[in-house]
Parts: structure tokens; sequence; C-alpha cells
């Protein structure tokens, strides 16, 4: 039977095997078997050419081992020259096409059994069809412009897959380039303190990870609540899905809508392209809401019904879009009192406490800061490509005895500084601290006990607004700097420095907690 007479039923099987695989190597055996019957014992070839450099790469072949697979250089001129006329559609024997341009002879030999045709596709690649008949026939060149367009469409999917795992290495790469670069390993890697302090807390975890519940970090800043966020989302079942982290508190009120929900073309000045926003984004994983309590009330509402519904509304969307996103939010304030001040829904309130998990703060588990301030360790020499120093028994003492209003960011910002200061010889983890003051003076030690801190009360009612737990220890530990510097605010020996904060902020935070500064000078 002649091809012609068969095409209507080849085209049909020709194109189901088009789709029905992504590598196209896959598909090139069964698409030789299709055409046995016809067109008698063949082989395919399909080749990539790279008109800037002139290299041709055979991606896939018809045979069953990886036998013919080759690269071949082109000169330039040849390269754009073949490529122009592969976009053409014109098939040639291989004889003919060397006759027409006699520099492709290295790369296509003279043999007048193979047909060459160009394949057209979305990418920019050029892509070439090599068909060779084993039988030494003569064929059609209806029968190879019928082949071009379902192979061209398996080529494409090929190329589509090799595009994405090429992307997919990329931000793999990258990802871990800046993982290197803040001294972070695998997230794979165990919580410090899951065994000790934080024990409690990883119990939460292991029960609620699977659960696919709404849950609550209550925890002071520092505390590491994005951690075990990521522990939560690492255990459940959207581990292979999108981890996406969004602080509240730093959206600009009028973006609120546009970052969380996105945003159509046109739906506001400025929005030039259709913009996804995080919940669309982390379709099919977990989205962390940090500082959720610095949310305005507009936007709780949206949020509620998204926890509610699993709709969103892209801004200047005429329809509301499904998403399939587990929402763990955090914060430090006190949600149940701001609900009872109005400024919290309480309705959003009971959505997103279904688990709450408290962390305790840094201060609450000392027997964690000799392992954690080890580990910081190790990522500072990293980082900064310093010797590794092991902490001394005196390090660990200064290191327990110390409050840690910043609980664990404030620790590793303290090996940090005392990783640079040690210049990779030793820590100095006291003068990091603070505690090494550039003029020693007994008298610095013998003016802590005159100058005690206010009561909260007394505080409290000077300032005129109720202290949370956070502005008590921000209090007590720029009172301590001010008896260690006796009362001076600015210069090399002042509290300003010793904090690493501009003057100007520092005074700021003493009028805001009503700290009496002269009370320091007055006892020096």
């Amino acid at each position: 039977m002649a091809f012609h007479d068969m095409k209507p039923l080849y085209l049909i099987d020709l194109w189901r095997e088009a789709c029905r695989h992504i590598e196209l190597a896959e598909s090139l055996p069964n698409f030789c078997r299709l055409l046995e019957p016809a067109l008698g014992s063949v082989t395919l070839e399909v080749r990539v050419l790279d008109r800037a450099s002139g290299i041709m790469d055979i991606v896939a072949t018809s045979e069953s081992s990886a036998i013919g697979l080759g690269r071949a250089s082109l000169p330039v001129v040849c390269a754009s020259a073949l490529a122009a006329w592969c976009g053409s559609g014109e098939a040639l024997r291989q004889d003919e096409l060397v006759a027409k341009m006699p520099l492709l002879e290295p790369a296509f030999p003279r043999l007048q059994w193979s047909w060459i045709a160009g394949l057209p596709n979305q990418h920019e690649l050029t892509g070439l069809l090599v068909l060779t008949s084993l039988e030494r026939r003569q064929l059609e060149p209806s029968a190879i412009a019928t082949l071009i367009e379902p192979i061209a469409a398996a080529f494409e999917n090929h190329a589509r897959l090799h595009e994405l795992e090429r992307l997919r290495e990329a931000a793999e790469a990258e990802r871990q380039r800046l993982r290197d670069r803040l001294g972070r390993s695998d997230d794979g890697e165990a919580v410090i303190g899951a065994d000790a302090g934080l024990a409690d807390v990883m119990t939460r975890v292991s029960q609620v990870a699977r659960a696919d519940l709404p849950v609550l970090l209550l925890g002071e800043t520092g505390s590491g609540k994005e951690v075990v966020a990521r522990e939560i989302h690492t255990h459940s079942d959207r581990s292979a899905g999108p981890f996406i982290r969004v602080n509240c508190g730093a959206l600009p009120p009028e973006l609120i809508d546009s970052e969380l929900f996105g945003h159509e073309r046109g739906s506001f000045t400025g929005a030039t392209a259709r913009r996804r926003g995080w919940f669309e984004r982390a379709d099919g994983g977990t989205l962390f809401l940090d500082e959720i309590g610095e949310l305005p009330p507009a936007a709780q509402v949206r949020l509620l019904r998204v926890l509610q519904d699993g709709l969103i509304n892209r801004m200047g969307a005429e329809h509301a879009i499904t998403v399939n996103v587990r929402v763990i939010a955090a914060t430090h304030r006190d949600l149940p009192q701001m609900v009872q001040a109005g400024e919290f829904r309480a309705d959003l309130w009971y959505r997103i406490a279904t688990f709450p998990i408290v962390l305790p703060p840094l201060r609450e588990r000392p027997g964690d800061v000799a392992a954690l301030a080890r580990h910081f360790s190790e990522r500072a020499a990293r980082r900064f490509g310093l010797r590794s120093c092991a902490l001394t028994a005196g390090d660990l003492e200064l290191l327990a005895t110390y409050q840690w209003p910043g609980n664990v960011r404030e620790l590793a910002a303290v090996i940090d500084r005392a990783t640079i200061l040690g210049k990779g010889q030793d820590l100095a983890i006291e003068q990091a601290l603070g505690f090494q003051s550039p003029r020693p003076s007994p008298a610095v030690h013998g003016a802590l006990q005159p100058c005690e801190p206010a009561s909260v009360e007394a505080v409290e009612v000077r300032s005129g607004r109720k202290l949370d737990s956070f502005d008590v220890a921000v209090r007590q530990h720029i009172e301590r700097a001010l008896a260690l510097s006796r009362g001076r605010i600015e210069g090399p020996y002042g509290a300003a420095t010793l904090l690493g904060l501009n003057p100007h902020t520092l005074r700021a935070k003493m009028r805001k907690l009503a700290i009496d500064w002269q009370r320091y000078r007055e006892h020096a």
C-alpha cells in the first residue's frame, strides 16, 4: 500500500505517539515501528543546531543503543545557512543537501538513502530530522513532510522538558550558592535543641505536620519561628511544594493586596503586567505569614476568606481563583489582647489558632546556648573565610549568664561579631557582648548597684503605655549598656557604640521606654 493511501491512519497514530512521551528518545523507536508497514525499516535521528557556535548535537535516535550520538562542528556561516534552510520547510536527501551546501559534508556524508528536514518549534533551537531507509528505498517527499509536524511536537516537548531541567538546576545552584554564602547547610539538618529546650515544641511539630491544619507560632522576636515553620513544612505531605515566607510587617499598606493576592494588568497605575501573588506562588505548598499581627483590618478580612474557602481574587480580576495552600502564621505580639482591643479580628484569630505552638525564649533554655554558639561559630568562619575557633569554658560561661533579649537572632549576631573581632585566632565573646569596657574600672561594676532599673509599673506610668515582654527586655539591655558606659551615649565609649546603634536611634528608644540616662551618670 502506498504511503499516501495510509496517511490519515498514520497521522492519528503518529500524533498519539508524539503526545504520549516527554522524552524524545522514547518516542522515536515507536515512530519507526508505526512507519514500517509503509516505509519499511527506517531509523530516525533528531539533531539540534546552535547557529551561534556552529555546534550540531544528535540529541535522540531510534537506535536502541547510544551509538551514533555525537557532535559536529560547522563553520558559523554554514550553520546560519543551514538554520535558514530548516525554516523553509523543505525536505532533501542528504546527497542533495550536501550538493547544495558543500561545507556540510563532514556532518552529512553523501548517502542517498537518508533525508533531512527542519523541525519547527517555539524555542530558539534549530531542530533537524534525519530519516534513513535501511532497505535503501526511494521515499516520497510527501512521506517526509507528513512526519514533520508530529515529530516536531515531540521535539517541542523534549525541548521544554530540558529547558525546565536547566532552569531547575540553575535555581538549585543559586540556592546552594546563597546557602553557602549564609553559612547554612541542607534544609534537612536537625533543629538545634530539638532534644533539649525545644523538645516539647518538636513534639507538637510532629503531631501537626501531616494534619494540614493552620498553625500559629507564638514567641518573642528572634526565637526561631521560621525554623520551626520550615520543620512543619519539611515533615508534611506538602514537602515537595514551595515554602514561601512573607513578612506581613514589611508590606506597604497600599500594596498588601497586590503582594498577597496578585493583580491583573491595568488594575492600577503601574500595573503593566499580570502578577501572581504569594498565595498563588505557594499553591500546593506552605505560606509562612510572619508577623501576622501587623496586617491591617481590610487585609485580615481577605485573608479570612482564603482560609475558609481557598479562594483569592487578583486585583482587577473578574473571577476568583482556587488555591491549595497551608498557612503557618507567626507573631511576637499578644493576639488575644489585640482581639479584645479590636485590633485583630476574632474570627481570624479562631481560624489561625487551630493549633498554636509557643516557642520558649532562649533565656528559658540555657542548655541550648552552647550548641547554638558552636553552630553559629562554624557558620561565621565559613562566611568570613576565617579559621574556625573553639569556644572556651570562659566563653560558654559568659554566654550562659547573658539574658539574650534578642534570643537566637542576637546570639547569631554576637557570634558573628566575636568571629570578626577575633580575626580567626579566637572568639572575642567578652568584647562582642560589650562586657569589656575600653576603659575598665571597678567603679563601673560598683555603679550597677545604686542604679537598679525602675520597676515595670513605674516605667509604664512614666511612659504612659503598657510594656510587653520585648519592651522590657530591650529596656534592660539598654540600661545595662548605660551602666557600663557610665551614662555616656555617644562617642567611642558610649552606650550607642556598645549596642551597635546610631545615637539618635538610641535616644529615641530611651524616650519611648522612659529610660533616664542621667541616673547612671550621677553615680559614675
